[in-house]
């Protein structure tokens, strides 16, 4: 499956213009969020940010919706210990969020379908959604009764999760796993030049602050075996997250 970046569905490549147009008969959009942060010893740093922007885009070309330039930075305090990790906290990416869906909002969007690949954002988006759901209302917002958001990860849809479970087993693990790794080896060749054989054995446990993390999971792997991973794995893993996906976009769209 090959991801079309058509200029009918970016709204980066759009016209004001053209954006009031499509408002008149769709009042949906999706915003890709992802986050910077390590992937283990053979995984991207950018990672997540490739994997939603990859979905939300093909969820844009599948239904019609628009999608939102990639938010690639998101709540990643616990991997800062590994260098490259780009992170915002808590508070940062709450108010990002709630600034965003906002902006969108006055413009008549009604229905805010964010594609996330990364499951630190989950928590911090919700509590960002509730507060811009009180700040539309307190603003008076033409649409703030029919406003609405909601977070898809696409990696915890059923078929992707059980697809992932098939191929790799308990080897799945919960970080740098190689069914995300997978997928950006479909997007990005070049990552394929990086896989290598690992100790099979990952660590599982709790997560807290940076430098304990790092001490857990001193290659920042937990519990996965990414060198399982396999472009070909990565093109079924896509097809069924946009299945899954495009599908949840068109009920949220029909809901009241």
């Amino acid at each position: 499956m090959t991801v079309k970046t058509t200029k009918a569905i970016r709204l980066d490549l759009q016209t004001w213009t053209e954006v009031e147009e499509y408002l008149k008969h769709c009042k949906g959009i999706i915003l890709p969020l992802g986050s910077t942060e390590q992937h283990g010893p053979t995984g991207a740093i950018g990672t997540d940010a490739l994997t939603a922007e990859a979905v939300a885009l093909e969820v844009g070309c599948r239904t019609g919706v628009l999608v939102a330039p990639t938010q690639a930075f998101g709540m990643a305090e616990h991997h800062l210990a590994f260098p490259g990790t780009m992170s915002l906290q808590p508070a940062t990416l709450l108010a990002l969020l709630h600034d965003l869906v906002l902006s969108l909002a006055g413009h008549g969007f009604e229905k805010i379908f964010v594609v996330n690949g990364h499951g630190g954002n989950i928590a911090t988006a919700k509590a960002a959604f509730m507060q811009a759901y009180s700040t539309a209302e307190t603003r008076k917002l033409p649409i703030a009764s029919r406003f609405q958001c909601k977070i898809a990860n696409w990696f915890m849809a059923s078929e992707v999760f059980s697809f992932a479970r098939e191929l790799y087993g308990d080897r799945e693990g919960q970080h740098a796993t190689p069914s995300e790794i997978a997928l950006t080896l479909h997007l990005e060749p070049i990552l394929r030049t990086k896989q290598r054989p690992l100790p099979e054995a990952a660590p599982v446990g709790p997560i807290h602050g940076p430098h304990d993390f790092r001490s857990r999971y001193a290659d920042g792997r937990m519990g996965s075996d990414p060198f399982l991973a396999q472009s070909e794995h990565g093109e079924l893993l896509l097809e069924k997250a946009v299945f899954a996906l495009s599908k949840d976009l068109t009920n949220f769209l029909q809901q009241s």
